[in-house]
């Protein structure tokens, strides 16, 4: 894997682009209810010309009682064809956050089979920092055909992830804030235990963002390495519930760790279930 796979796009170079017929732009915002903010109502007040919204709530599969869990690759490729999203058409995805929930979107995307995808580096505040036109409303983009294949290879599940901590096969590594790692705070999803998987690594997926921008790649090795991560070796990536381990998942896909899969069910699983087992650093 190389950063072509993982590409960052700058708002000036986005503009430049943006009346090509082979662009499609995603606005991918999604937040937590404690953010007291709404994706799609900030979609509909303002996003970038053209872009379609992509709910992270609803695009999921229906028969998971987890929040986030990828679809089938049927409902994906329905519901992308539906926004007018082709797997063989330039994608640019990007959130209100700058760098949040756009990476879960660029990681479907590929999971399911789009070749070019690229997340817009600051999101929309470094859109509209520049006085770039907004549009207001729904799409009215045309559906089209996605084309779905999948890569399963990209994807965790629970038992891949105690095989990778229990024999070393892979480090599993999380997204989530380190307070909530230690177990020091409760989980802002009712009814999940605190506290982390026994050998799983604590990378903030703040820590790889400065300003709302992803920083260079340099800083970015120097995050995971210092947290004790071998950038040589297979990663598994996790945080609450999978969108979040899409920013660590995407930093490392740009500094070339050669196997990187998320764990799809993330906390909202590991978290709730009673065979599995945690840790805290609590007193």
């Amino acid at each position: 894997m190389t950063d072509d796979i993982a590409k960052l796009v700058s708002a000036e170079w986005l503009a430049g682009e943006l009346d090509k017929p082979d662009l499609v732009v995603v606005d991918a915002s999604w937040y937590l209810p404690s953010a007291n903010r709404g994706g799609h109502a900030e979609y509909l007040a303002g996003h970038i010309p053209g872009a379609v919204f992509f709910d992270q709530d609803r695009i999921v599969d229906p028969a998971s009682d987890l929040p986030h869990t990828l679809p089938s690759p049927e409902l994906f490729a329905a519901e992308a064809g539906k926004l007018g999203i082709a797997a063989d058409k330039r994608i640019v995805v990007y959130d209100g956050a700058g760098i949040s929930a756009a990476p879960r979107v660029w990681w479907m995307l590929g999971v399911f089979g789009a070749k070019d995808v690229a997340v817009l580096d600051g999101g929309f505040p470094a859109w509209i920092a520049g006085e770039r036109p907004v549009e207001t409303g729904e799409s009215n983009r045309l559906g089209t055909h996605f084309e779905a294949q999948p890569h399963p290879e990209a994807v965790a599940d629970a038992a891949a992830v105690q095989r990778a901590l229990e024999a070393g096969s892979a480090q599993v590594v999380d997204a989530r804030p380190a307070s909530r790692f230690k177990g020091l705070v409760a989980e802002p999803r009712p009814g999940l235990r605190s506290g982390h998987m026994p050998k799983a690594l604590s990378v903030p997926m703040t820590d790889l963002v400065q300003d709302g921008r992803f920083k260079p790649d340099d800083a970015l090795r120097t995050v995971f390495t210092e947290a004790g991560v071998d950038l040589a070796r297979p990663v598994i990536t996790t945080c609450g519930s999978g969108v979040t381990a899409a920013v660590l998942a995407f930093g490392l896909t740009r500094l070339g760790v050669p196997e990187v899969r998320l764990y799809d069910g993330s906390w909202s699983e590991w978290g709730g279930r009673a065979d599995l087992p945690v840790e805290t650093d609590a007193a």
